[in-house]
């Protein structure tokens, strides 16, 4: 089932995707409140309200590689960081392309949403807290990621973080195809199967770190083919039983 954050002419909304309608819901974990919408009529955005957006770097043993590392050296627990929520953005969206980056770089990601609060969680109890998985786009300034003391402007400047296109509610997270296009070109091709750290297992890990709140928001991690973005790049990530986040990169605008 496929569960949506809307605006419509009266506002901002939760569904429930059905077929080209939309039917509202009370909540993000509410009931049908007997009024649809056509899916033409309305506007996507992103299907989650963070108090946190939580990622995991690294997960990928291919990736750890192509940034440097050694496949014979892997995280021995997920490396955690932050992006701000005022990085949120949905499908659509443009990407920003600050001038004070000469790397803009795209990372195609799993997304998980949190359904109730987590902490102290066991891995096998993990998947029962979940509300849905999305498509993200880590949008990261590689190069103030390498040069500051900390990835607070490489990972959290606004927009950074594009989510969608809706929740999808019924899904298996342990074996599905993560890929990245830029301008019809595919530049990442990996599968969750290959994550170093699996879904339960991080979301384990994360609730004795912090308590995750319903509407929480975090990435698994990406895998190899991380690039270059440009100003007017068309964008897709798209994740298998799920569909496809689209946006384009801004052009580029000093100040």
């Amino acid at each position: 089932m496929k569960r949506v954050r809307y605006q419509s002419f009266d506002g901002i909304h939760w569904g429930e995707l059905d077929g080209g309608s939309v039917q509202q819901l009370t909540g993000m974990m509410g009931s049908p409140t007997g009024h649809q919408v056509h899916l033409s009529d309305v506007t996507l955005l992103a299907p989650c309200e963070p108090r946190l957006i939580v990622c995991v770097g690294k997960n990928y043993a291919s990736h750890v590689v192509e940034m440097g590392g050694s496949a014979d050296a892997l995280p021995s627990e997920p490396g955690i960081f932050l992006k701000g929520v005022n990085t949120l953005s949905g499908p659509g969206d443009d990407i920003p392309s600050p001038p004070w980056t000469d790397e803009l770089h795209f990372e195609g990601e799993l997304a998980v949403v949190i359904a109730r609060t987590m902490r102290d969680v066991a891995p096998e109890d993990a998947l029962s807290h979940v509300l849905g998985y999305t498509c993200a786009l880590d949008v990261t300034a590689r190069d103030k990621q390498r040069s500051d003391l900390q990835w607070f402007r490489a990972k959290s400047a606004d927009g950074f973080c594009p989510v969608g296109p809706w929740l999808e509610t019924d899904l298996e997270p342990g074996d599905l195809r993560v890929q990245t296009f830029v301008n019809g070109v595919l530049r990442q091709d990996g599968s969750t199967r290959d994550l170093i750290f699996d879904v339960p297992t991080i979301l384990s890990y994360l609730s004795r770190v912090v308590t995750l709140s319903p509407g929480d928001l975090v990435l698994t991690g990406t895998p190899e083919g991380v690039g270059r973005l440009s100003p007017g790049d068309a964008v897709e990530v798209v994740i298998d039983a799920i569909g496809t986040l689209e946006n384009r990169v801004a052009d580029r605008r000093e100040g």
